[in-house]
């Protein structure tokens, strides 16, 4: 099993085995953080955290279980949480319109809003130990309205409605939770265009999508709460 250093901020990072996730973590773990590194499959899991020089954390946010049996052992290994990088997402279908199901969204949203509102809810005890908590929610500009209508912005015509809806629906969470919260620093950090799994490779390198979420999470005591922004700064709802 991979080690972590014996000091510094406590932080976790969900669906973090590839991509931003296991960017985040890297980033995390050169500033000087302690970083669980959250991911579902504990073969691929294990030798992501070896190679950032992070622990491994079995975490399926999609299972109260598992989500129960990752905070018991942050609980005994730390006493408290620093950060919470709230990652894992899936894309879900995309066809033609008239193809989509109920079943199709539910998939989506037990993953990219459930599992958010599970963590958050399971982990805010710990985080309320913090000196410092915050809380950044990944999400997209594909999920801002202000972006939906500026057709300058490639936001307004990606066909990807229900990724689109679950990502709007975490910026209203983030919103909510900031103003009901605000011991909390909660934001949404979007990482733009990355060239993932997600986007089939396109986009800007992983460490640029990193950057809004890097900012949020080192962000000084005090700092914005209630905010979505990308690697350039503030965008619109």
């Amino acid at each position: 099993m991979s080690t972590t250093p014996q000091s510094g901020p406590v932080a976790l990072v969900t669906g973090a085995n590839k991509g931003i996730g296991l960017e985040t973590v890297r980033r995390l773990v050169e500033a000087g953080h302690r970083v669980y590194l959250g991911a579902r499959s504990k073969q691929r899991g294990l030798a992501a955290a070896e190679a950032v020089v992070a622990q491994f954390l079995e975490l399926d946010v999609t299972c109260d279980a598992s989500v129960r049996r990752a905070v018991a052992f942050v609980e005994q290994a730390d006493g408290h949480l620093d950060v919470l990088v709230n990652n894992a997402g899936i894309t879900g279908p995309v066809r033609d319109p008239h193809d989509y199901t109920a079943d199709d969204m539910t998939e989506v949203l037990l993953t990219n809003v459930v599992g958010y509102v599970r963590l958050i809810h399971a982990f805010l005890p710990l985080l309320e130990k913090s000196d410092a908590p915050r809380i950044v929610n990944v999400g997209s500009g594909l999920g801002s309205f202000g972006l939906f209508h500026d057709m300058d912005r490639i936001e307004s015509r990606a066909g990807t409605p229900l990724y689109a809806a679950s990502k709007a629906a975490i910026n209203m969470l983030t919103a909510r939770l900031a103003r009901l919260l605000p011991h909390i620093r909660i934001n949404v950090a979007d990482p733009g265009m990355t060239a993932t799994d997600l986007s089939g490779g396109e986009g800007h390198a992983v460490h640029d999508g990193t950057d809004a979420i890097l900012t949020f999470a080192l962000g000084a005591p005090g700092g914005p709460s209630g905010t979505f922004a990308d690697r350039d700064g503030a965008l619109p709802w």
